[in-house]
């Protein structure tokens, strides 16, 4: 029995020497590190999944995503019911998008679906493009921060290009970043809207700090205007890599700010199963 324990002992104490080695190594420049789960935006496949929902699931998770966000037009299911598609399919649901119009209504679904982050995906028409709008959506969002982290969820808006439109020396963003409480209200950063909005997304994560907790990492075509719409006009999307973001710099500034969350989503493409495994690929390969 002694010898047994001394060996035992002996052993490893070898197998530790052994791994000092690597353990080493890990903390190396250069040295392979955790992939990040990636995700996917399900608006993408938005017309897919009218179709079947459970099989675009599996398409996605076999191309090497380990999570989804959902949006409205899932919410046709029960919130169980969908939850245990996204399970069987072996993927997880960490956030999803609900409309501002009958969001309260929607805070008891989001719970049973079992999300962290309840986001809201934009504003009413009617708020879009007026000041008053967005302090209305700003004491609106702090309530709603305040309901939704009593539910033992977060909330976050995201953003598109009309939030950057210039009024003077204030913009939509900005009130909502001045007014909204930064313990309750997040942001959800949409990396090809604020590059078509004129803006720098790393130094937009850089301005954000804590408060982006998310981001939708789409690319934009070279070469067009920017806008603060939403129209024809401003569709420029492309596979990641395709275009004219520096994702190397975007990504480099995501890991230093702790995002939690990387979505994949490309708004419109005549193959989204393909565009959402071109992005996969570029990804992996640069992160």
């Amino acid at each position: 029995m002694m010898l047994r324990v001394m060996l035992t002992r002996r052993n490893f104490l070898k197998s530790s020497a052994a791994a000092l080695p690597v353990f080493a190594m890990q903390n190396q420049p250069g040295f392979p590190k955790p992939h990040q789960p990636l995700g996917v935006q399900l608006y993408t496949v938005r017309n897919l999944a009218e179709k079947g929902l459970p099989g675009v699931l599996k398409q996605i998770l076999a191309i090497g995503f380990q999570e989804v966000e959902t949006y409205w037009n899932v919410y046709t299911h029960p919130a169980k019911e969908l939850r245990h598609m996204i399970d069987d399919a072996g993927l997880s649901v960490p956030s999803g998008h609900f409309d501002y119009d009958g969001f309260e209504g929607k805070l008891e679904y989001a719970k049973q679906l079992g999300v962290n982050w309840m986001v809201c995906p934009m504003l009413p028409n009617n708020q879009q493009y007026a000041l008053e709008g967005f302090h209305t959506a700003a004491k609106q969002f702090n309530e709603w921060g305040k309901r939704v982290a009593d539910l033992g969820m977060r909330f976050a808006f995201h953003n598109h290009d009309y939030e950057f439109k210039p009024y003077g020396d204030k913009t939509g963003y900005q009130i909502l970043l001045d007014e909204t409480d930064p313990n309750l209200v997040f942001f959800e950063m949409d990396c090809y809207w604020i590059t078509q909005s004129g803006h720098d997304p790393v130094e937009m994560l850089y301005k954000l700090g804590k408060r982006v907790r998310m981001i939708h990492l789409k690319d934009r075509k070279a070469g067009f205007p920017p806008s603060y719409d939403m129209d024809e006009a401003s569709s420029h999307f492309t596979e990641l890599g395709h275009g004219s973001i520096n994702w190397m710099a975007v990504i480099g500034a995501a890991q230093q700010m702790g995002i939690e969350y990387y979505f994949v989503e490309q708004d419109v493409s005549p193959d989204p199963i393909a565009s959402i495994r071109s992005s996969y690929r570029y990804l992996r390969s640069i992160m």
